[in-house]
């Protein structure tokens, strides 16, 4: 990190005269930048190693002491660069020496906090306080990994390169031992910085240009037509627990997240165009409002909790100790896999919808997806394995 400042001869350049221009090299961070002093030297009369002008030359003096003033004027532009603290190159040396003011040059985590900075305004508008406490948690990620890699707070965000990336995916992958699907979660948050960062002409190029994240196949677990069958037909003799159960069940038949079930209020549920109870729901993950049928075992559970004295549909609580007490349920009925609310949703998409020919395109607007795509990358397998039991009921038949 030390400045080498040079003196040579252009000698490609000789002039009538015999003499030749004088260029100045600047090294740093092992980067060069030549440019021209304005000065001439009769090349037999300098000294390359010391770096000087043979005394008996005309104007030795003078162009000595022109030479010795670009020196300083240059190492006064490396200090006051090294005194403003972040990052610079040997190009800002340059430009600083010639008076010029350089662009600012911003550091990644610089960036990534501005970003966040941003988006915290937008809480409540366009995105919920979750997706704001995740970047913040990916940011504590990045500036890890930077401590990590380069044993600094920051470096320079131009320095990026597609290297980086994969260090860091590496870093999140070893170090932090996240599982890929929630590694791609914190590159992919990174990756909307970096857009930010180009379209605010902070970067001029994205590193992440031909970046390819991992895809992560995930198997869609859901409970089948017997182990739900066999869910509502068991009863608790613990308020609680059987409180828990009517509650996943009812969202077995409804595909309502964990917030949009305790958020439930009786006023959203109201009698639409067909005479029908309908649920007029508000999806906090894609900020979407959107309508579905009760279906009649849903009805079932909704009517037997009518009488709560509350707002709210059925009782409040966490989504932790929801889980929890789901554990002890999924025991006795002999379910195997992990029992969490989510597969509450996942039974209504696959067992309740898909099993029964319900098209693909109103199961994702009965699960609030904002995308169709979602919908068939989440439940292609569920469809193949339907398309699977058609078949082997015809061959069956025949």
């Amino acid at each position: 990190m030390k400045l080498n400042i040079l003196f040579l001869l252009y000698k490609a350049k000789t002039n009538s005269t015999g003499k030749c221009p004088v260029r100045c090299r600047v090294t740093y961070n092992n980067k060069r930048k030549e440019f021209s002093t304005g000065q001439f030297i009769n090349p037999q009369s300098w000294l390359s190693k010391q770096q000087a002008i043979k005394p008996e030359e005309p104007d030795s003096d003078l162009i000595e002491t022109q030479l010795s003033l670009i020196r300083t004027n240059l190492t006064q532009a490396f200090l006051f660069l090294q005194v403003r603290g972040s990052d610079f190159s040997v190009d800002d040396i340059y430009k600083q020496y010639k008076g010029e003011t350089p662009k600012k040059e911003f550091g990644v985590m610089e960036v990534y906090n501005l970003h966040s900075a941003r988006i915290k305004k937008l809480i409540g508008i366009d995105i919920q306080m979750v997706t704001y406490t995740k970047y913040i948690e990916s940011g504590r990620h990045l500036q890890s990994f930077i401590k990590h890699k380069y044993k600094k707070k920051d470096i320079q965000l131009k320095a990026l390169k597609r290297s980086f990336i994969e260090h860091y995916e590496y870093f999140l992958k070893t170090e932090k031992k996240l599982q890929q699907s929630t590694l791609n979660k914190a590159i992919q948050r990174f990756r909307r910085v970096i857009r930010y960062a180009v379209a605010e002409d902070y970067l001029a190029k994205d590193p992440f240009m031909l970046y390819k994240a991992k895809r992560v196949k995930k198997e869609v677990l859901f409970l089948s037509p017997e182990q739900l069958k066999k869910l509502e037909e068991t009863s608790f003799k613990i308020k609680r627990i059987q409180q828990i159960k009517d509650m996943f069940v009812f969202c077995c038949y409804t595909g309502l997240g964990f917030k949009e079930m305790v958020n439930l209020k009786k006023q959203n549920i109201t009698t639409e165009f067909d005479g029908e109870l309908w649920l007029n729901i508000y999806r906090n993950k894609t900020t979407r409002s959107y309508k579905l049928p009760l279906l009649p075992k849903a009805k079932e559970i909704k009517d037997k909790y009518d009488d709560e004295a509350s707002e709210y549909v059925f009782p409040r609580m966490s989504n932790t100790k929801f889980n929890a007490y789901l554990k002890e349920i999924a025991d006795v009925v002999g379910i195997e896999f992990n029992l969490t609310h989510h597969i509450a949703r996942k039974t209504f998409a696959s067992t309740v919808l898909l099993f029964n020919n319900v098209p693909m395109e109103v199961v994702s607007r009965l699960l609030g997806h904002s995308k169709l795509q979602t919908t068939q990358e989440s439940y292609g397998k569920v469809v193949e394995k339907r398309i699977s039991l058609e078949i082997n009921k015809l061959k069956d038949s025949g």
